[in-house]
């Protein structure tokens, strides 16, 4: 493969893995899409049935992890009007999913 060829190659694979934004795990396809920015940080957050995933977008400085995983945390009821069953939270400050139980009449 040519020096031209394999630049080509990364800069096609930049450009398509810019496109994709936030994109749910497969299980969560088709679910309820939300966005929301809080204190200048993007989220997108997946609804279906009784799961969410909860993806961060942008960077995160390594001091900053704990306070965002806990906004994530927080923001699913605001969002869904349903509470995270804590100790099915899964995942980190980048991407995390858990299981919820919603008000009748929520699902």
């Amino acid at each position: 493969m040519t020096r031209f060829s394999q630049l080509l190659l990364c800069l096609v694979l930049a450009v398509a893995l810019a496109a994709c934004g936030a994109q749910p795990a497969p299980l969560m396809l088709g679910g309820a899409r939300h966005e929301t920015t809080i204190e200048g940080r993007d989220y997108v957050l997946y609804k279906k049935a009784n799961q969410v995933e909860v993806i961060r977008l942008g960077w995160a400085d390594p001091g900053e992890h704990r306070e965002i995983r806990a906004t994530m945390i927080e923001l699913v009821p605001w969002l869904t009007g349903c509470d995270v069953v804590p100790s099915t939270v899964q995942g980190d400050s980048g991407e995390m999913r858990a299981r919820v139980t919603c008000p009748k009449g929520r699902r």
